[in-house]
């Protein structure tokens, strides 16, 4: 409705995962979207796996910067999993990777 679809716009970037048509149950398949400022990009994603593939795909090609919140979950995804730029870690991303 145009009610979230506003309330979307006001987001950088946003996941949207809603139950397919006629589903019934929590494990029922879900229609899962990204949306960057405010338009939707892309949707019709089957599961989280996919999802991250794909956002941090976006993310990368795009050049986008990374949202605040889970900034340093998008450099561990980035820089130590792909290892795409590594050479310049932020300092807890750092000390991940030393423990690990």
């Amino acid at each position: 409705d145009t009610g979230n679809l506003e309330e979307l716009e006001q987001f950088i970037m946003a996941i949207t995962v809603t139950p397919k048509p006629g589903a019934s149950t929590s494990n029922s398949p879900k229609n899962i979207g990204i949306f960057i400022e405010g338009v939707e990009v892309i949707t019709g994603l089957r599961d989280t796996a996919r999802l991250c593939s794909v956002l941090l795909g976006l993310t990368y090609v795009l050049n986008l910067e990374y949202p605040r919140q889970p900034k340093y979950t998008f450099e561990v995804f980035q820089k130590l999993f792909l290892e795409l730029d590594n050479s310049q870690l932020s300092n807890k991303v750092q000390s991940l990777k030393s423990k690990l």
